[in-house]
């Protein structure tokens, strides 16, 4: 898998996206991070704990949130990013669904586009990626939250967006998979897709886990938001087991030693 400079050669090693969000509403660290040197003190402090990645977010992604437009994700996140790369030798990637905010944050450093859509969402944002040689992550999600099926029926969607990729000429090292927990799923749905990551991992491609804090946590542990630490801790172990590559985590340096100690055992 390759990041703008950087090639992640070991798919069975884990790699660290710390989350930076530039949002005053997230879920989870809304308005924490706003302000351009508290971001890039925190960023600092990723890396530190053991950050691979950085996953920059200007539009909160959590269910009922609501939509801003492409100027104002342009203007949290860019600034943000072009910090970022002066001051750290680090990848970045831009949290976004929008091709116009993708196209900005390009030009302002990012190397990945992590679009929870899976470049379904704007006709313009797979070509926008190819015509940058950046590299993608495509996230499954869907409108419409029935299946007849769920990991089948999860597999033909991130299908149908690899065939996206593939034709708009997006280099097969530079995309990443990720099964989309928290997204169009129950927290029932979300806990089979966590038992059956091997299937993704499986379709050939280094699948990203995104389970940081998310409801499938606090409703299994009936815990807040800010108490889900250990439960997002036990999923990224399980992720590494069933041979998953990157996790999108708020707390690394939690989640670091455990897939330390994880890898250290089963590699």
């Amino acid at each position: 898998m390759i990041i703008g400079q950087r090639y992640f050669e070991n798919k069975k090693r884990p790699y660290i996206m710390g989350i930076l969000n530039v949002t005053p509403d997230s879920f989870s660290d809304g308005g924490s991070y706003t302000d351009i040197d508290k971001a890039i003190k925190h960023t600092k402090k990723m890396i530190d704990e053991g950050a691979d990645i950085i996953d920059v977010g200007g539009e909160s992604t959590r269910p009922g949130h609501t939509q801003i437009s492409v100027q104002e994700e342009i203007e949290r996140t860019c600034f943000v990013i072009e910090a970022i790369k002066e001051n750290f030798n680090i990848p970045v990637s831009i949290d976004t669904y929008k091709h116009e905010v993708a196209e900005a944050a390009l030009l302002a450093g990012a190397e990945l586009v992590n679009d929870i859509w899976g470049l379904t969402y704007d006709d313009m944002m797979a070509e926008t990626i190819a015509r940058h040689n950046a590299s993608v992550c495509l996230m499954h999600n869907r409108k419409d939250a029935v299946y007849s099926r769920l990991i089948e029926d999860i597999i033909s969607d991130l299908n149908n967006m690899l065939d996206i990729a593939k034709n708009a000429g997006i280099s097969e090292d530079r995309i990443m998979l990720d099964p989309g927990i928290g997204f169009a799923k129950t927290t029932e749905e979300n806990l089979m897709v966590m038992n059956n990551l091997e299937r993704i991992v499986e379709m050939g491609y280094p699948v990203l886990l995104g389970t940081s804090r998310k409801s499938m946590i606090g409703n299994t542990l009936n815990l807040p938001v800010e108490e889900r630490e250990e439960g997002t801790m036990a999923t990224s172990v399980i992720g590494l087991m069933k041979g998953c590559t990157f996790f999108r985590v708020h707390d690394v340096k939690a989640n670091y030693r455990a897939l330390k100690m994880t890898y250290e055992i089963i590699k």
